[in-house]
């Protein structure tokens, strides 16, 4: 098959993570893919910025016609940002018969309608998993593997900014001016933060996430937004108290009576499983009569995260044009016996309520190379409960040592054994 031919238009943050994943991945990708991508062209303000990767200079220009009027240009892919000029670029590529593959929420929000129709119309297509979630795959989630769903809700920590703001103010009890200032030094925040602290940007995704989910588009201007700036520690201290945590969360529900979009600060219970989602990340729940409850958790934004997404358009348009690769195993790895596998473990042994019993059971792990992370010892009477977490080891260590454990004369039985990934 000929190659795929992509223009990038934009190679800031996520332009250049897509440039580095195709150059990096390249042969992986054309396996998959069935044929090879290649980048032909990179829009560009200024041909002489500096740029965080070394790009041929042949590649730069800065005229979107000589893009759009070359007709080995396959796709498009759109990383520029804002409404204008992207919308025309869209438009005109459209029109010229060129695969679409965007990130931009904004434009999707606002003119989404009109460049999808326009693309059915063209019969060309028209992708956009990045512009919810950075590598979150919710879209294709929802379009694909939900598709035999009527999904009933979508509710999600989908802004990153707002997410880290209000996780510092919880466990810092920060104001929010500081958790905005320190969001800022880290580039969580731009200098104008106001698209992500009044809620706009999460009511673009809510946007797209909703229109998705309950196949009617829906009218921006009907999706009611309400940020954070009035929030302050006192709420979320007697939100503590009654045991709630706060989080900006975008709603979406279709009710007998019509579908509910709404993006405003909410307490949750603690137990609810977006009541964990801290810092940047982000989280969609979502609803399904036939799926259930489900849960899409990453990192909403970044370079390499957003630019995964933005690859994974790119391969199903070369996979659907060219050649249909059915099978994804591309090498042949070894597979490792449990045996050779590490981890973690967490231990409940009985034992004699005697001096220097944790003296023997600590031993017997040391022999065979079982470093301890954490210990509890509680109670009196028999038998008494010893409680271990290791730190990681090979499960064939592991064992050797519970053998040995078990043989004591201290230990009445072990109780349990589960394993423990990451640290608590």
């Amino acid at each position: 098959m000929k190659p795929l031919r992509i223009a990038l238009l934009g190679m800031g943050t996520v332009g250049s993570g897509v440039y580095q994943i195709i150059t990096k991945h390249g042969r992986e990708l054309a396996q998959r893919a069935g044929r090879t991508l290649e980048i032909r062209q990179i829009l560009v303000r200024d041909l002489a910025k500096p740029r965080p990767v070394d790009i041929p200079s042949h590649l730069l220009t800065t005229d979107f016609s000589q893009i759009v009027a070359d007709p080995d240009i396959d796709v498009i892919v759109e990383v520029m940002g804002g409404v204008a000029p992207a919308a025309e670029y869209l438009r005109s590529s459209i029109l010229a018969g060129k695969h679409i593959v965007t990130a931009n929420k904004e434009l999707l929000a606002k003119h989404g309608q009109e460049l999808l129709s326009l693309a059915d119309e063209q019969k060309v297509h028209f992708h956009f998993e990045a512009s919810v979630g950075g590598g979150i795959p919710v879209i294709k989630a929802l379009k694909e593997s939900l598709v035999a769903n009527q999904v009933s809700k979508v509710m999600g920590i989908i802004n990153g900014t707002t997410n880290y703001i209000l996780t510092k103010m919880a466990s810092e009890g920060t104001h929010l001016e500081t958790a905005l200032t320190e969001a800022q030094t880290k580039g969580y925040a731009e200098a104008d933060p106001s698209s992500d602290v009044d809620g706009y940007d999460a009511a673009y995704k809510l946007l797209i996430l909703g229109s998705i989910a309950f196949g009617s588009r829906l009218d921006l201007s009907k999706v009611y937004v309400e940020g954070i700036r009035k929030v302050t520690p006192i709420d979320l201290e007697y939100g503590h108290q009654l045991g709630y945590t706060l989080k900006l969360l975008a709603i979406a529900k279709d009710t007998p009576d019509g579908i509910e979009a709404r993006v405003h600060p909410t307490f949750i219970p603690n137990q609810h499983p977006l009541a964990a989602v801290s810092d940047v990340f982000n989280a969609i729940y979502i609803e399904g009569d036939a799926v259930g409850e489900l849960m899409f958790y990453g990192r909403g934004a970044g370079d390499m995260p957003t630019a995964s997404a933005v690859c994974s358009d790119i391969m199903d348009i070369a996979r659907d044009s060219g050649a249909k690769k059915a099978c994804s195993c591309l090498y042949t790895k070894n597979q490792l016996a449990m045996g050779s596998t590490v981890s973690r473990y967490y231990i409940r042994i009985s034992v004699l309520d005697n001096p220097g019993v944790l003296a023997q059971i600590a031993t017997a792990f040391g022999r065979s190379r079982v470093s301890l992370h954490s210990v509890i010892q509680q109670g009196r009477g028999e038998p008494v409960p010893l409680v271990f977490v290791t730190h990681e080891v090979s499960e064939a260590d592991f064992t050797q040592a519970m053998d040995e454990i078990r043989a004591l004369e201290c230990v009445f039985e072990v109780d349990n054994i589960i394993r423990v990934e990451g640290e608590a």
